[in-house]
């Protein structure tokens, strides 16, 4: 059994005794649903649908659906199966290797007492339920190290996305202990770069999704929208066109996009440090799943400013080539607005990306939840992309003359 700090029993307690009965006995199904579409323009309707798209095929794709989105679908597409989730792959938590909140403030906690020459650990913010959300910046010389390029990576916008906060935390413990161990490469990084990590964006819910000991299949936060209905969809939350497609207007579905833009503590958090950090020149948000590296747009088709768009299209292409994901604009897929990368992008002119991650494809039970054994191997493909976006940090546009940066 895994160690949990008093607090975290304490506050686990409170929540397993208060607030989630009230929230979780309602019934507020949502579907997985198989849905024919061919493509992106099918696509984006199905996502105007308030559906979330999970996995994307060659003539469908795998989506969560509330009641109401399930209707709209069924009025306006050929939806080839819908399953209530929970009832499908209601299956007990047995994942022990994933941090839960309270494990990976520890940790963090722990990281940041062992390595303090390198690593700083901060509050950007509390989220909806009053958790802190943590962010450790490692640099080689702290004192100094606004005046060295930046860049953030950020996991967990997504509750039920576990592997997407075990990445950025792995990343974390590696950059510190190699540092220490001497490799000359990563000392290197470290002592010319200012790096700011947050692990899990959405704790709220990230312990919602496991606090019962079965997952929850939670995708939003933890608002309560005083309707019956919880939570707004962080990643369609984002100011840059909000609202304009791809995301919902009703609060019980997966793509709630929240009452007005950047509505979220959380997103504010990530608004207030990136406009306070003006020296972040890269953005990678981890997501699962699906293999895929997504950059802008996401709210519509069409490319980006034509040397931004080259400095995205190489760097794709280029990290491709180490993890084996598909490269593409986040459009090719579907219309989907709010989302953080169109905004630091649009808004910021930061060259941003999104990591999809694995598996490729399939059901919840291996996409969401793919298990322990999977974690090692999906952060050793995904290492070498991080350690170049840190190099190309200090001027992403420079890649434009390395085609290919041979490590």
């Amino acid at each position: 059994m895994k160690r949990q700090p008093w607090s975290a029993l304490i506050a686990l307690i409170f929540m397993l005794g208060s607030a989630l009965p009230a929230a979780i006995s309602e019934d507020r199904t949502q579907y997985w649903v198989k849905v024919e579409a061919k493509d992106s323009f099918e696509r984006s309707l199905i996502a105007n649908s308030g559906a979330s798209i999970e996995s994307v095929h060659e003539d469908y794709v795998l989506a969560f659906a509330s009641k109401d989105s399930l209707r709209e679908l069924e009025r306006g597409h050929k939806v080839m199966s819908a399953v209530p989730a929970l009832q499908a792959f209601d299956f007990p938590q047995a994942d022990q290797v994933y941090h839960n909140y309270f494990e990976l403030e520890d940790k963090l906690f722990s990281l940041a007492a062992e390595y303090p020459a390198l690593a700083k650990l901060e509050s950007i913010g509390n989220t909806t339920e009053g958790r802190a959300i943590w962010k450790m910046r490692i640099s080689g010389d702290l004192a100094t190290a606004s005046t060295r390029p930046g860049i953030f990576f950020v996991g967990g916008h997504h509750a039920r996305e576990h592997l997407s906060v075990e990445l950025p935390l792995m990343l974390i413990e590696h950059l510190l202990k190699s540092y220490v161990a001497g490799d000359a490469r990563i000392r290197a990084l470290v002592d010319s770069r200012d790096i700011h990590i947050v692990p899990a964006l959405n704790a709220d819910g990230l312990e919602f999704d496991i606090a019962t000991g079965k997952y929850q299949y939670w995708r939003k936060n933890r608002r309560d929208n005083r309707d019956r209905n919880y939570g707004v969809d962080l990643n369609r939350n984002y100011g840059y066109q909000w609202g304009t497609g791809g995301s919902s207007k009703r609060t019980n579905d997966e793509t709630y996009m929240g009452p007005s833009a950047f509505s979220e503590p959380e997103t504010q958090a990530v608004k207030n440090f990136i406009e306070k950090q003006d020296n972040i020149n890269i953005v990678l948000s981890y997501h699962t799943f699906s293999e895929l590296i997504l950059y802008p747009w996401g709210h519509k088709r069409g490319p980006m400013e034509r040397v931004d768009q080259q400095v995205h299209e190489t760097m794709a292409r280029a990290m491709a080539k180490w993890n084996g994901y598909t490269p593409q604009s986040s459009a090719d897929l579907y219309i989907a607005s709010g989302d953080l990368t169109d905004w630091t992008y649009g808004a910021h002119k930061i060259v941003s990306f999104t990591f999809e991650l694995d598996p490729k494809g399939g059901f919840s039970r291996d996409g969401f939840y793919p298990g322990a054994a999977v974690i090692p191997s999906v952060f050793q493909k995904n290492l070498e992309p991080a350690l170049y976006l840190i190099d190309y940090s200090d001027d992403p546009r420079r890649v434009l003359r390395n085609s290919f940066h041979d490590f």
